[in-house]
């Protein structure tokens, strides 16, 4: 296939090219002469994909690290980062804020780039990695020295088809693809096709080695990529096993469509509350919309603990019997967050069956009997049984149940997440929330269309 036409709408523009290499220089002219000026041990180093070449139009956000000697403290380290990020931050006019890797780092917001500055230490190889960052200068570096400048277009191919299908991004909400990883497919596989073509065949445990270092077996994930800079660290770890599969499909999905354009363009979303509220209508499904406050947390810490409460909070209430056909959460990220349940039935008889041991056990069974009558035992298959009335018959008055300070134990919930749970929740219906609030309606559309983004 010619991708000409496709790649003419993914490359940077000559323009964007020359702003970004302008305003790179004089950042990192500004550092260097700062710190040669106040005798500050650090030198500075533009990384990530801006550097490599393999950044999508409009999607040029520029990672600058402010590299340290290896003798220098953690601390001083901390301080001087962040010290010399708002200085230049300051310096340009930027509009900065703080964020938390393995460190504190400083992102600023310069002239309509949004511009990273991250301490770091200057290492030559994984062995003497001292925070999880320092290894961006060596990924760098290796791409720069092994991706061929032809490969360029291919890895801004495979960074969009992953976009469109939903399989993009190692941050925790999504659980894809991170970019340096779709960097290391292209040099595995070559190209674009041939990279699609090999995912099609993945296995679960599938290894890819580019320096053969034989050190699979240290780990046990869904896709085994092991880092050409650190042996022992596993570049797809953060690839959830989901977004493996779908990503496996869509490539399937790609190489078997006539319309294969249409894998690099957005999918049609529907985003209209009518419309959404009548599928949901439509499948007869009851749901069950839970609300409340977000602690002012990272989203990195964030989002693995809603994952984990609605998670949890879902398993419980198949515990209980309540069918539930499908859970997710939703936040926007600010201000609150709702748990949804997609209830096959959320209310239950008043009675359940409370099973004993098999009939074969006759020192259980006798225990059994004594313990609740024999009057009240009755055989079911091979079973000693007998009903007992349940203490919930609906999954809304579960949910109270568990949301009190006395029984929140009973679900695994995040643990920035237990007092404003507590303390804001509501049971609020899908009519309540705003037909604006496009991202939500998004995400609903999402909810009820699985799979929608892996074929066109």
């Amino acid at each position: 296939m010619d991708y000409t036409s496709i790649l003419n709408k993914l490359r940077p523009t000559e323009q964007e090219k020359t702003k970004i290499k302008e305003i790179s220089h004089r950042i990192i002219d500004f550092f260097n002469d700062y710190c040669k000026k106040e005798g500050i041990n650090a030198t500075t180093v533009l990384v990530g994909s801006v550097a490599k070449g393999t950044y999508l139009r409009g999607k040029s956000d520029i990672d600058i690290f402010i590299t340290f000697p290896l003798e220098t403290s953690m601390d001083y380290l901390k301080e001087m980062g962040l010290k010399l990020g708002y200085l230049c931050n300051e310096k340009f006019n930027g509009v900065a804020s703080e964020h938390y890797a393995s460190h504190p780092y400083l992102t600023s917001e310069i002239e309509g780039f949004e511009i990273d500055f991250v301490p770091c230490y200057q290492i030559e190889d994984g062995s003497q990695l001292k925070s999880a960052v320092d290894r961006t200068v060596l990924h760098t570096n290796f791409i720069k020295a092994n991706l061929k400048e032809s490969q360029k277009d291919d890895v801004l191919l495979l960074k969009r088809f992953m976009d469109m299908t939903g399989t993009y991004g190692s941050e925790f909400k999504v659980g894809g693809f991170a970019g340096y990883l779709c960097e290391l497919l292209i040099v595995k596989y070559g190209d674009f096709e041939t990279t699609l073509k090999e995912a099609s065949k993945w296995r679960y445990g599938t290894v890819i080695d580019l320096m053969d270092y034989k050190t699979s077996k240290l780990f046990n994930d869904p896709l085994i990529a092991i880092d050409p800079t650190d042996k022992n660290r596993n570049v797809a770890a953060a690839l959830r096993l989901d977004k493996m599969a779908e990503f496996i499909q869509s490539a399937r999905n790609y190489l078997n469509s006539t319309i294969k354009e249409e894998y690099f363009n957005p999918i049609n979303k529907n985003t209209n509350k009518e419309n959404l509220l009548n599928q949901i209508k439509d499948n007869e499904s009851e749901f069950i919309v839970v609300k409340f406050d977000i602690p002012d947390i990272p989203l990195d810490t964030l989002h693995p603990q809603l994952k984990k409460t609605v998670e949890s909070l879902s398993e419980k209430l198949v515990d209980e019997e309540f069918n539930v056909f499908a859970s997710d959460y939703w936040t926007d990220e600010e201000k609150v967050a709702v748990f949804i349940f997609e209830m096959a039935s959320s209310t239950l008889n008043k009675i359940k069956i409370n099973k004993g041991p098999k009939v074969f056990i006759e020192r259980g069974c006798q225990q059994f009997i004594d313990a609740h009558g024999l009057e009240n035992c009755y055989i079911k298959y091979d079973f000693l049984v007998m009903n007992v009335e349940r203490e919930f018959t609906s999954a809304v008055s579960y949910i109270k149940h568990v949301f009190t300070s006395e029984n929140i134990a009973l679900i695994k919930i995040g643990k920035n997440l237990k007092d404003s749970l507590l303390d804001s929740y509501s049971f609020i219906s899908l009519e309540d929330i705003s037909s604006d609030n496009s991202k939500f309606w998004s995400f609903i559309d999402d909810f009820l269309n699985p799979g929608q983004y892996i074929k066109r």
